[in-house]
Order: structure tokens, then sequence, then C-alpha cells
């Protein structure tokens, strides 16, 4: 591995990060290519197919926002699926609520699961060490159609990558029709829906076909440095009628949080209630 790391996500753009060390990873699976190593600025850093999927440094800007603002907007989520997060930081951040029962984590590339736990101990030992968690290596698309997954969740939250790979199968109608039949009624699920300001289209269209499925669906937003474009778009999705980031649901979350005790490094009640201003130029982009 050279001694920098560039990535050329977006067209005309790239990114490049001066690399620390020798890799710690470095090898192709039977779906991508897997690379982790060490960084001078953004801390450890995994990529798939030379797209940056995790870094040590920013992570928390991602895994707490899908995942503690639906939660705490919920109040009593008990299970929660999540579509890919073989790293395991979602993961992580779920088990954080008391109340939650069980954590099904389903990836499809067993290889980014053993090198995550020998790699990334710092942000996902606990949730390997959790009974509530289980995961199976399988391909989320097919298990979010499994019999036993009607009706069983709370929160589902869709950690895909961009929709190149095997990533592709996460996107579209059918993908969201199968969220929507393993949610609970009134449960929520949420996904990573590109960078706006080299994206654009993403959000067109997830939110055109959320809305083919869910009665209430909608945007937020995150930043997170290393998803290089500014804001990072999280769309949600609700089988009920109760949207988030309402007053009512922010204040509700803003207590629950104040009460749980939960530390975070990214996400507070002020984040939450923040995440819901779009700029304009965004705000064109929801149809």
């Amino acid at each position: 591995m050279a001694k920098s790391f560039k990535e050329r996500l977006h067209k005309g753009y790239a990114q490049s990060m001066e690399i620390a060390g020798k890799p710690l990873a470095e090898e192709k699976s039977r779906y991508q290519r897997i690379r982790i190593f060490d960084t001078v600025a953004n801390g450890r850093v995994m990529t798939l197919d030379d797209i940056v999927q995790i870094t040590t440094r920013d992570e928390s800007a991602y895994a707490e926002m899908l995942t503690h603002l639906p939660m705490f907007e919920h109040g009593k989520a008990e299970r929660v699926m999540i579509v890919g997060g073989g790293d395991f930081s979602i993961a992580d951040e779920a088990l954080k609520h008391k109340g939650v029962k069980e954590v099904v984590l389903v990836e499809i590339d067993d290889r980014v699961i053993e090198l995550c736990k020998k790699h990334f101990s710092e942000i996902n030992a606990k949730a390997f060490k959790d009974k509530r968690m289980k995961f199976e290596v399988a391909d989320a698309f097919e298990y979010l159609g499994r019999k036993e997954s009607k009706n069983r969740f709370d929160l589902i939250v869709a950690d895909r990558p961009d929709p190149v790979g095997p990533g592709k199968a996460l996107f579209g109608e059918t993908f969201y029709d199968r969220v929507k039949g393993a949610l609970k009624p009134g449960g929520y699920a949420t996904f990573q829906t590109g960078v706006p300001f080299y994206q654009p289209w993403e959000i067109t269209e997830a939110l055109e076909e959320l809305a083919q499925f869910f009665p209430s669906s909608g945007l937020y937003l995150s930043v997170v440095p290393t998803y290089i474009g500014g804001f990072m778009a999280l769309s949600w999705a609700c089988k009920g009628k109760k949207a988030l980031g309402t007053p009512a649901g922010i204040k509700k979350a803003a207590a629950a949080y104040k009460r749980s005790r939960i530390k975070t490094d990214y996400y507070n009640g002020a984040i939450h209630a923040a995440a819901f201003a779009l700029p304009e130029w965004i705000k064109r982009l929801v149809p």
C-alpha cells in the first residue's frame, strides 16, 4: 500500500489521507476489496473497493445519528435490526439503550465482520460481548423477506454502502417494501442517503420511493467529515403516521436522552433538533 490513500468516489473530486505505519489488512473477499489502515489525521480507516466506510475519528456522527435519534423519539424500541453494519459501530450504539432486548445485524461479508472485530475493538468490543447481540452472515435483502422477520423490529437501520456492487440490492422499491414488512406498527427505519452536495439525486429518489410505502417519511442531516462534501443526508420512514422531528418528538427525545445518561460524542438534544433544519438548496431536493 502506498503512503497515502486517495478516494475518488465523486466525479471530478478526490480526497487523500496520509497513512501512518503499515496496513493492518488488505485483501479481496468474495464480494469486495477490504483495506484497513491507520492515518495521520482520521484515525483508523476501513475502505471497501477503495471507498471510505468508517474512521474511528468521526464514526460517531454517523452511527449515533442513525440510531439514537429515532430510538429516543420512539421511546420503547426493544428490537433493532441493522442492515450491513459489519463494523458494529451502530450495534454498539443501539445496545447502549437499556430497554433493548435484541439487536440483529445482518452482514453479507463475513470477512468484514472478522476484520472489524480484530481491528476496531475500540468501538465495537462491548457489542461482541453483549448477550443481546445477534449477527448473521447473510444477504440482508433476503433476510428481510423471511417469514420470521415480519412485524419483528421497532427500528431498522440500513447502514448500506453506496449503490454499487453487493450494495445495489439495498436501494429501490422492493427493498423499502421489505423493510416495511419487517417493522412493527409504529416502528422506524433510517437510511444512509448520500452527500447532497455531490449526490443530490439520492435524496429525491429515496424520498419518492419511501413515500410509496410508508405513511410518513422525511430527511435529517449530520456532518461526517470523512464522507466528504459537507452534510450527510439521513432519511427516515415510519410504519405509522408518527413523524420524526416534530416539536413534541424533539422535546421527548431531549428528556429521554438526559435520563438515559448515555455517553455520546456527537448526538445530544440540541443536535437532534438542529438535524431537521435544512438549507434551502437541500429543501429543493425534497419532493
